[in-house]
């Protein structure tokens, strides 16, 4: 029998696992005024499974983009989109910023900030939560 011993986190893995946590406490004061757009469900429930309380927009939610849009800029004056960063996402992400402009960009550091620190090792908003507790130890929230 082969005994797997796991490597501890590196000292970049628990700086990463800092910084990630600094951005999401970060969304998370904003968000209790501001509503972040994810695409789907799962990213949702990682969101607030990370302890975000404000309103969190699912894209997916049966209207096409154009009403999707047309609904946000009726209902907010600001908001964080925070979608995928697969290819999927990235087109999701320029058609939203387009139909979107002048609500979103005050917080688009958010999104490019989270793709640099998951690097290569994930690349959706759902994995966040277990990237966490593989980069850092725990991913439990602080509120």
């Amino acid at each position: 029998m082969i005994k797997v011993q796991r490597n501890a986190p590196s000292t970049n893995d628990i700086e990463r696992a800092l910084r990630l946590r600094e951005v999401i406490e970060a969304i998370y004061e904003v968000n209790k005024r501001i509503p972040v757009i994810v695409e789907g469900k799962r990213d949702a429930l990682a969101l607030k499974g990370l302890g975000l309380v404000g309103e969190i927009i699912t894209l997916h939610s049966g209207k096409s983009l154009y009403d999707f849009c047309e609904n946000v800029s009726e209902r907010f004056h600001k908001v964080i989109i925070l979608l995928d960063w697969d290819e999927k996402g990235e087109s999701l992400n320029k058609i939203l910023s387009r139909h979107l402009r002048g609500l979103w960009e005050e917080f688009s550091a958010f999104r490019e900030i989270i793709k640099i620190l998951c690097q290569k090792d994930i690349n959706d908003i759902e994995g966040i939560p277990k990237l966490l507790c593989r980069l850092g130890g725990n991913e439990t929230t602080w509120h």
